[in-house]
């Protein structure tokens, strides 16, 4: 199956220090990778680079065999990647309905029309209705954001992703910040998303890891140290030493 997703030898550094070195990443459609590593590895820096917020010294990005490493970020996300925020970037004034909205005239190129006029808009409002109503959001679809539950904000920015249609989506710590009881809304989320979607996320929960991922890739200075099944993560000595200590050695007691 060919690539959607590719990272080629990408490189960034700042002050001479390289904060990205030489990394490369390859996802199929269908893919479920989590990306981890210690503060200061490199994840925030790795994602703006890909996402199109920060240029790269060198190396490429590739989405569905398109190089797009010269395009914005708004460019990338019309040819299919999303990304979530670690912080949720919502507008509190605003509703669930009109974010999804939002989001699905910005796909199809109609945000010139009268944004008021969704909700008279069938087709629009039966997509908004039907995102909502997956992530369990259709009665407070017409609330204030500032009025809803920080778990089912993280749940709307899902929505508003996959209102965007990616073929890649990228998920910056999908559950931070939610209480204990909320965590398996997200999780239940996470596991609905569509089969042939590639998702990336970056995460520290390393239970919700091992319960979400496929494959996990460990960043640690910039640099890759490992990238294979989650049963074997555990295992690899660097990845020991630069990052799961003492989970690994919990895990492994257990």
């Amino acid at each position: 199956m060919s690539p959607v997703f590719e990272v080629i030898n990408l490189r960034k550094s700042f002050g001479g220090l390289a904060v990205t070195n030489n990394v490369s990443i390859s996802m199929a459609p269908g893919d479920r990778v989590a990306l981890i590593g210690p503060n200061g590895a490199g994840k925030t820096t790795f994602v703006n680079l890909v996402t199109g917020n920060l240029p790269p010294d060198s190396g490429d990005v590739r989405l569905a065999g398109e190089t797009v490493t010269r395009i914005g970020a708004a460019g990338r996300v019309r040819r299919g990647l999303v990304r979530s925020f670690q912080v949720t970037r919502l507008f509190q004034e605003m509703t669930p309905a009109e974010h999804v909205a939002l989001a699905i005239l910005q796909r199809d190129g109609r945000t010139g029309r009268m944004f008021g006029n969704f909700l008279k808009m069938p087709n629009v409002m039966a997509e908004v209705v039907d995102l909502l109503g997956t992530l369990g959001l259709n009665d407070l679809m017409h609330r204030k954001v500032r009025e809803i539950a920080y778990g089912q904000q993280r749940l709307l920015e899902i929505a508003v992703a996959m209102a965007l249609k990616p073929k890649v989506l990228l998920l910056d710590e999908p559950a931070a910040g939610v209480p204990q009881s909320d965590t398996g809304r997200i999780e239940q989320a996470l596991a609905d998303l569509p089969a042939d979607l590639a998702v990336l996320m970056i995460e520290h929960d390393m239970d919700l890891v091992f319960r979400f991922a496929r494959r996990v890739i460990v960043l640690a200075a910039g640099a890759i140290i490992f990238d294979g099944a989650p049963a074997d993560v555990t295992k690899d000595a660097r990845v020991r030493e630069a990052y799961l200590g003492s989970y690994a050695n919990a895990s492994h007691a257990a």
